[in-house]
């Protein structure tokens, strides 16, 4: 049986850690290779690190920046961030990303995602997808940090990147992002419900109680941030704590 991951995820603006509530990331909470050294120390079964700033600002990732950060790094790592072609995949891989994230490139030409998974495998392409709720309570897919609607529904969108070869599925609730208030299991359910490659959920961890809501309503991994920034919560007492409620987790070895 896979193993559920826990996955702490950095944002990062201008090299510094940011985060904010609703994609609105404005809150300075420390640098990128000290969090990264602890988390690796902690021995995390994953990181997910994007770049929120890159995309909008039309720049490439900083690949000399990531190679110094993926030195430190010995979990896998998926990067984000500014991924717009082929070649910029290729360089991050070689830089020491395990996946790459794509978001909102995705949207704009799709032949990106078939086209990275036949040249480097669908294991390291995952498709980012952040989702705000519509005044129907529908759900409708948002690009460019969760600025610009697409008019595509998030389950129907997951499933339509994964017939292109997409290999994960990050789904991200704009609303509860960085509120720890808990994921939208709405949310969570309507792509699980369409795809069969695993779906990490991520917007609104504020407890453990809250990741096991997230897996029982079909997520195969859970990614967070600010309950590991701001709380006195790890990912190994998550683990712990996942693992006393039956749901199968890495355990490290003492």
């Amino acid at each position: 049986m896979l193993k559920t991951r826990i996955i702490p995820t950095l944002l990062w603006k201008n090299i510094g850690l940011v985060k904010g509530i609703g994609f609105d990331s404005w809150r300075r909470v420390g640098t990128v290779l000290p969090a990264i050294k602890v988390y690796t120390m902690r021995e995390v079964d994953e990181l997910i690190l994007l770049d929120i700033t890159a995309t909008d600002e039309m720049r490439e990732p900083d690949y000399e920046t990531i190679a110094d950060w993926a030195q430190e790094c010995f979990v896998p790592v998926t990067i984000g961030g500014g991924i717009r072609n082929l070649e910029q995949i290729r360089r991050l891989l070689r830089c020491g990303a395990d996946k790459v994230s794509i978001n909102s490139a995705a949207y704009e030409q799709p032949n990106l995602i078939s086209e990275a998974a036949k040249r480097f495998g669908s294991q390291c392409v995952v498709v980012s997808i952040d989702a705000r709720k519509t005044a129907n309570g529908d759900y409708e897919c948002y690009s460019h940090s969760g600025r610009l609607p697409t008019g595509k529904r998030p389950g129907e969108w997951a499933r339509f990147c994964e017939g292109l070869g997409a290999g994960e599925i990050l789904i991200t609730s704009i609303e509860l992002d960085g509120t720890m208030q808990g994921y939208d299991l709405k949310l969570i359910e309507e792509v699980t419900r369409q795809v069969s490659i695993p779906v990490i959920a991520s917007g609104g961890a504020g407890s453990p109680q809250h990741m096991l809501e997230a897996i029982q309503h079909g997520a195969n991994a859970v990614a967070a941030a600010s309950i590991f920034h701001f709380t006195e919560q790890t990912p190994a007492q998550v683990r712990d704590f996942l693992f006393s409620q039956g749901i199968p987790v890495r355990r490290t070895v003492t």
